[in-house]
């Protein structure tokens, strides 16, 4: 399996890149029990002045809700943006369990709910490195949470956050089905992360040689 780049993002940081079609990016939590916030949205193809993304398509949930009639993605699940196009295909989980109802954690979540100020956050970071490619930090959506556990009470509808899925060296790989620039962010909320913040793994694979096999 060829990996054409691999990136570790230590606890409460973030990134963002470009995944044309066909490749897959590899999201691994190395030791397990943290969650890893990811967004995508449409590129601008390669050869376009440049490479930035288009803030008016974004990765959606309620559209991935609709079209798989579930609140759970996994292995063969699509997911698709606000116009209905395929954007990403789970063709690799280990883990098991993600969330897909919840926003990216915010300053402001922080200061509301626990009374604490200038907090690292998702959405921070996510707006950090997406803004170079022309996306600015009110278009973020809710976020692709994986490993993240979320039980919604089906008769009250409360939801209860549980300890991420991931075990050490679980990953979700997402292939491309569109020229995309994804966001990812290692969830810097405590309570999500069992109360310890720890790093990601990212990397992109060539889908000429991917096969779906563990990284070297």
């Amino acid at each position: 399996m060829t990996r054409q780049a691999r990136l570790r993002l230590e606890p409460q940081t973030g990134c963002a890149l470009r995944l044309d079609r066909g490749h897959t990016l590899r999201v691994r939590s190395p030791t397990g029990e943290q969650v890893a916030d990811v967004v995508a949205f449409a590129a601008a193809p390669a050869a376009d002045a440049g490479g930035g993304g288009d803030p008016d398509e974004w990765l959606s949930s309620g559209r991935t809700f609709d079209y798989g009639t579930s609140i759970y993605v996994g292995t063969g699940s699509i997911l698709y943006s606000n116009r209905s196009t395929p954007m990403l295909t789970v063709t690799a989980d280990t883990a098991g369990r993600h969330d897909f109802l919840l926003t990216p954690c915010s300053e402001e979540m922080f200061e509301r709910l626990y009374g604490v100020a200038g907090h690292p956050s998702c959405l921070g970071n996510l707006a950090a490195h997406l803004a170079p490619f022309g996306i600015p930090a009110g278009r973020i959506p809710t976020t692709l949470n994986l490993f993240m556990v979320v039980t919604p009470d089906p008769a009250t509808g409360r939801i209860t956050i549980g300890v991420p899925s991931s075990r050490p060296g679980d990953h979700v790989d997402l292939r491309a089905e569109a020229d995309l620039i994804v966001g990812v962010a290692a969830c810097s909320a405590e309570l999500t992360n069992n109360g310890t913040l720890k790093p990601i793994e990212v990397e992109v694979h060539d889908p000429v040689h991917y096969d779906g096999g563990a990284s070297p």
